[in-house]
């Protein structure tokens, strides 16, 4: 799903804080928070921001709403470490549950997400349309095309000579290719799906991993759709060949941080490592 704006955060932080007692430390805050938003997948609580690997988006994102509730004086921000709520923050959140209390409707923060867009709200909405575009144009290709693409997607990933193999010889592999892991060569075979909405399934895997077993030693299974639980179970499997899953959003996601197939447009949005503050006072 797209990341809540940070408006429609403020609320659900407040009442994280209100739930941990009024007062915690940040990574207790940020679990708590992403309660509110079910829809938010485990992927993409783990996203890490793509100029910093050690920092997560999600996490990123809890902070700017911490620091816009700090200036607003919702939350103290004068115990480094500890985010703490405040009068102002207890009076907001009571606000808010009589507001949806009396209306039977979201709290004010759905209400007030349509006056108040930041900078970071606009840039993430951008990143999902991009991805939902990507995903849509790679549907649109033919089989064939689709085939081809991921030849280039794969050289793109660090796979070497690789090349399509011919409709009529494929015997269930669409490719196939060089991976070097150090001075490790990996014989990989490739397999595309360009499927609209049906789930590739576990059959397709296992077919795939038969087509593939004695003469490769790994393997990449990529659709336009996505897969089901039990697919992306047998992926791995003990003793078997490992077969890497790259669906649409997965797919549409590398296109973006290897800028295959878009154009990116210089926007500087200023972050804050946090990591830099902590310093010893020894």
């Amino acid at each position: 799903m797209p990341y809540p704006r940070q408006i429609e955060i403020e609320v659900p932080l407040l009442d994280a804080l209100n739930t941990l007692g009024g007062d915690a430390r940040p990574r207790d805050v940020y679990p708590l928070v992403a309660k509110s938003f079910p829809t938010l997948t485990p992927e993409e609580l783990e996203e890490r921001l793509p100029n910093y690997p050690s920092t997560r988006k999600w996490a990123n994102l809890v902070q700017w709403v911490r620091q816009s509730l700090v200036e607003s004086g919702e939350i103290d921000g004068t115990q480094r470490g500890v985010w703490k709520l405040t009068a102002a923050g207890r009076v907001r959140l009571d606000r808010s549950r009589s507001t949806r209390a009396s209306s039977g409707t979201a709290s004010d923060s759905k209400l007030m997400a349509v006056q108040r867009l930041s900078l970071r709200d606009l840039v993430n909405e951008n990143h999902d349309e991009a991805k939902s575009r990507l995903i849509a144009e790679l549907k649109d290709l033919s089989a064939r095309a689709f085939e081809h693409f991921c030849r280039e997607l794969l050289t793109q990933l660090g796979f070497r000579s690789v090349a399509v193999t011919r409709r009529s010889q494929d015997g269930g592999i669409d490719g196939f290719g060089d991976f070097r892991q150090g001075a490790i060569s990996i014989r990989s075979a490739f397999q595309a799906k360009k499927w609209t909405d049906a789930p590739v399934g576990r059959p397709e895997i296992d077919r795939f991993r038969g087509a593939i077993q004695g003469e490769f030693d790994h393997g990449v299974f990529l659709t336009t759709s996505r897969f089901t639980r039990e697919a992306t179970q047998s992926s791995f499997k003990k003793g078997a060949i490992t077969i890497l899953l790259l669906d649409g959003h997965a797919i549409a996601e590398l296109m973006i941080e290897r800028g295959l197939g878009v154009r990116r447009i210089p926007l500087y949005l200023y972050d804050i490592d946090s990591e830099f503050f902590d310093i010893s006072e020894e």
